[in-house]
């Protein structure tokens, strides 16, 4: 198997560092406008890695997290006049209702950032004691300049980085800062905001440092696979390798770094900040989850694409083709030869061993699919194919072969 490693930038062989089992993170929302289709395309592909690796015979310890504070959500919380952890709880259940209509399976752990609180003093009061964090105007910033490697990622030039980052909300002219690109770590409480205490007073978590502490929380200082958007390269994971790797002395943090291509619809971006969002749970309305499953793998994760309003109901008639089949009865009680699925199903696992090929595998299934219906026309014996169909069709998370 092989997985195309952003840092690298080339595919590499996968297998879980122990042979046993995969450690995976993946950046989960800020959970407000939840859940657009942006969202379901990253949240589907690290399932269908998921139920790959378990068809594979590893084990995954899959841990997904929710940033329920910082500055989007306390604007958001503002603007509406309701608290931030109501309008938090409330787009997170959300969320989980429309991925598990879309017959996502669930993460090991699911953490909360403000619930992580005491693991990201620690690892700040690490990095202040290495040198690599400093004290300013109440905010603990990430000193940038004591880390040769940052950028590796992104492969982003210093002018580049300077100009994301202020796209991106952060801030390089911010005086209290040593140098444009280091990052919070702590912010220091402002007017009305929440708060927790810590060494360096009341405040909440910087962005990136969230997430360090709950990969290395639950999942130890080295991990097999971190995943996200590809809009959070930088600053985002870029920022979590400088912090994690100086805070536990063990490199890398991740072994292999995954993105998904970004989601456009009418020639934009999808997004929150340019309100074009097609939310999934409107698709589901008209439309099958297996429908809109099936639609959204016939895309690689890595690409960038356009979704259309009629996709989803392009692929109705390969999830009906694909539940006919695994339920259909040979004729004659299937007395004839033996349909042998044995090529199908090399073909389909060559795709998701190929970078998680879902539009390749998705032929292989539809080929499948229609020698399974066109062989029980004949009378042949057509159980073994079905059995391999249904379990193919379960790495897709397709639910009409049941």
């Amino acid at each position: 198997m092989k997985l195309y490693d952003t840092l690298s930038g080339q595919k590499v062989d996968f297998a879980p560092w122990d042979g046993h089992t995969v450690r995976m993170y993946v950046c989960g929302v800020t959970p407000y406008d939840t859940t657009h289709i942006g969202h379901a395309m990253t949240y589907l592909t690290f399932d269908v890695l998921n139920r790959y690796c378990q068809f594979l015979g590893w084990r995954v310890k899959y841990v997904q997290n929710v940033t329920d504070i910082d500055d989007d959500i306390l604007k958001r919380a503002k603007r509406d006049n309701e608290r931030w952890d109501t309008l938090g709880d409330r787009h997170t259940r959300q969320l989980v209702e429309d991925l598990s209509a879309l017959n996502c399976l669930w993460p090991n752990v699911y953490p909360k950032a403000s619930e992580e609180v005491d693991k990201i003093i620690e690892l700040t009061t690490s990095l202040m004691e290495q040198g690599y964090a400093y004290l300013s105007h109440g905010n603990v910033y990430f000193r940038v300049s004591k880390d040769e490697d940052y950028g590796a990622l992104g492969k982003y030039s210093h002018d580049e980085m300077i100009e994301l980052l202020r796209e991106r909300g952060g801030d390089p002219n911010d005086p209290r800062k040593e140098g444009p690109l280091d990052f919070i770590l702590w912010q220091g409480q402002q007017p009305g905001e929440p708060a927790w205490e810590s060494p360096w007073g009341p405040g909440r978590p910087g962005w990136h440092i969230e997430c360090s502490a709950m990969a290395m929380r639950y999942l130890g200082p080295m991990i097999d696979v971190h995943g996200g958007g590809s809009d959070l390269i930088y600053p985002h994971h870029e920022s979590e390798i400088a912090q994690s790797q100086h805070a536990s002395g063990v490199a890398p943090f991740s072994r292999v770094w995954m993105h998904i291509g970004m989601v456009r619809y009418q020639g934009e971006k999808m997004s929150k900040s340019l309100g074009n969002l097609v939310l999934a749970r409107n698709v589901l309305r008209v439309h099958s989850a297996d429908a809109l499953r099936l639609y959204l793998h016939s895309n690689h994760y890595r690409e960038a694409w356009s979704y259309r309003d009629t996709g989803p109901a392009e692929y109705e008639g390969l999830a009906s083709l694909l539940k006919e089949a695994a339920h259909v009865v040979a004729k004659h009680d299937g007395a004839g030869e033996e349909l042998d699925p044995t090529g199908f199903e090399a073909r389909f696992r060559a795709a998701l061993d190929d970078d998680l090929d879902t539009p390749t595998a998705l032929v292989a299934l539809r080929e499948l699919a229609e020698s399974i219906v066109a062989n029980a026309a004949e009378g042949h014996d057509i159980r073994a194919a079905q059995a391999r169909l249904r379990a193919l069709a379960a790495i897709l998370g397709v639910t009409g072969v049941r």
